[in-house]
């Protein structure tokens, strides 16, 4: 699989009229090289490619590396890629002006590496995921939604946040996850209003509102969900705004299908929860994709110029946030079919009042 996905760069750099690539990222490293870790750098020219790696990793990278010859750097990294460039030859070598720290870039232009920045060569290339790939974020996902289900199951007064946070990472783990995918939002009672608050130490209430955002990762892929639930019953308003989001999310999965415009998911979306007066309650984009990192290309914004495609994973995730009263937010992590969406993250949407 690494040697397609290498040609598959080559093919990008060639339109580009680039002469190779430089990565530092360990998603490229996984995606490119099928190699496990996180220090180094991936040097790929029209014929050849090269995973200079430290002491740590170099035994793992001559086990694991696919596509790519493999070495272990000296005291500069910079200097060895620059050897590996001239060696490769060019005068056009593409980096990501993204992920590439200022440091590494002033490294790089001592030896006189001739780079040129782009964004997202290898991004767009993970945009569409492939059967494996997808298989592991359908497992990823299985993991999500059923461990959450049975910390829904646990939802009762008295119980903080962080408690049922560290409860769920727990039992994602026991269930075959590497990790987490990011750190849990346990949002209850008033704290639901910041989309993205960390478990604290509150603890449940009676007629509390519980945003749960969670995920794990599996094989490097991750999953993302949210749902929220009631302690008992919560205001009326609160069960409205409720009904609204479901009707949004709803809304927006609808618009998942080959061809769409990420931005029209958005305006599915949000155009329910304007329409229902909370409009400047909705803030935040629509989704965004999932894969080796929890948030990748596509965006599913106003913003977004991205076209959905067959084997796309994204999220759709509305949500309405009232300061001082509490939030909603339903999420789920979809698969784009031939067909339109196929959810991933199987989980109850109703209300529960538990």
């Amino acid at each position: 699989m690494s040697e397609e996905r290498l040609a598959a760069l080559r093919r990008r750099l060639a339109a580009a009229e680039l002469d190779g690539f430089i990565t530092f990222t360990e998603q490229d490293f996984s995606y490119l090289a099928d190699f496990s870790g996180d220090a180094g750098a991936l040097v790929v020219g029209r014929e050849d490619a090269l995973l200079l790696t430290d002491s740590r990793y170099i035994e793992t990278a001559e086990a694991e590396v696919r596509g790519a010859r493999t070495a272990q750097h000296g005291a500069s990294l910079a200097q060895d890629v620059a050897q590996a460039v001239q060696a490769m030859g060019g005068d056009r070598w593409g980096f990501d002006a993204v992920a590439l720290s200022f440091d590494i870039y002033q490294r790089l232009l001592e030896p006189g590496v001739p780079l040129v920045p782009t964004r997202g060569i290898v991004l767009a290339l993970r945009m569409v995921k492939d059967e494996e790939e997808i298989a592991k974020l359908r497992r990823a996902c299985s993991i999500a939604a059923d461990a959450l289900e049975e910390a829904i199951d646990r939802v009762r007064p008295g119980i903080k946040e962080r408690d049922l946070a560290l409860w769920l990472e727990v039992r994602m783990r026991e269930m075959g996850a590497e990790g987490p995918a990011f750190p849990f939002i346990v949002a209850s009672g008033p704290r639901g209003s910041l989309p993205h608050a960390t478990a604290g130490d509150r603890e449940f209430q009676a007629g509390d509102m519980v945003t749960f955002d969670v995920g794990c990762r599996y094989f490097g892929y991750h999953s993302d969900i949210t749902r929220t639930v009631a302690v008992g019953t919560p205001q009326a308003e609160l069960q409205r705004v409720y009904q609204v989001v479901r009707a949004a999310q709803e809304a927006g999965i609808a618009a998942v299908r080959p061809g769409a415009q990420a931005r029209d998911v958005d305006a599915a979306a949000r155009q329910v929860i304007a329409k229902a007066g909370y409009g400047e309650r909705f803030g935040h984009g629509t989704g965004h994709g999932v894969g080796l990192e929890i948030h990748e290309w596509p965006q599913i914004s106003s913003r977004s110029d991205d076209t959905l495609e067959p084997g796309m994973v994204l999220t759709v995730e509305p949500g309405i946030y009232l300061p001082g009263v509490g939030g909603v937010r339903i999420e789920d992590t979809v698969l784009v079919t031939s067909e339109g969406a196929q959810i991933l993250t199987v989980s109850p949407k109703s209300l529960r009042m538990l």
